[in-house]
């Protein structure tokens, strides 16, 4: 009689074990993760936590340029003058299609109009030296200043030339930058208000 039961209980333990086999058998593999188009699989992370890969946004415009371009003598560019120039025009602020000022300066060696004259040639040098480098004129002003916005002094003070001073305010700087998209409208001062006549 307990062997017969004992043969029961083993015959209903092998049953379940088989039927606990055959059923994990039949389910369905897990799903593999739905691959993106990169073929990587596609992040758990909501949007609004996901990163933005490096370069996927967009570019930020550089800041603007302004640099200078010295003159030893006359108005000549030099071979110093023509790298610095060169470098100009294949930045990225010349890529970016803004306008260019050229502004002209000298020292205060000679008359007011022969000084005048200088810093205009020299302006117009860089001008030109920036065309032959693939700029277009239409985007250069050309201002000449003579010998008004000295950089450094002139003179030595017992009155005498001071060559390196000179040789600092013979120059053309150059300004690269994004054109104002509104024009600059000054409102008067409280001053200049209650000055003007009021109409009776």
């Amino acid at each position: 009689m307990t062997s017969r039961r004992a043969s029961t209980t083993a015959a209903i333990a092998v049953t379940l074990l088989a039927t606990m086999v055959v059923s994990c058998g039949d389910r369905d593999p897990a799903p593999e993760p739905e691959a993106t188009a990169s073929g990587t699989g596609k992040s758990i992370f909501r949007p609004e936590f996901q990163v933005e890969p490096i370069g996927g946004a967009e570019a930020v415009a550089p800041a603007p340029l302004d640099t200078t371009v010295r003159f030893e003598e006359g108005v000549e560019l030099d071979e110093q003058a023509r790298a610095d120039i060169a470098t100009v025009a294949q930045s990225p602020q010349a890529a970016m299609d803004w306008p260019i000022i050229l502004r002209g300066h000298s020292d205060s060696g000679g008359s007011d109009a022969s000084n005048m004259k200088a810093s205009i040639e020299r302006a117009e040098a860089v001008k030109a030296f920036l065309v032959e480098n693939g700029i277009a004129e239409s985007r250069i002003t050309v201002i000449g200043f003579g010998e008004q916005n000295p950089v450094a002094p002139n003179a030595l003070p017992d009155g005498s030339p001071n060559e390196r001073g000179r040789a600092a305010n013979r120059r053309v700087d150059i300004h690269i930058g994004s054109p104002d998209p509104k024009p600059v409208v000054e409102e008067p001062t409280l001053a200049e208000t209650l000055a003007e006549p009021t109409e009776e």
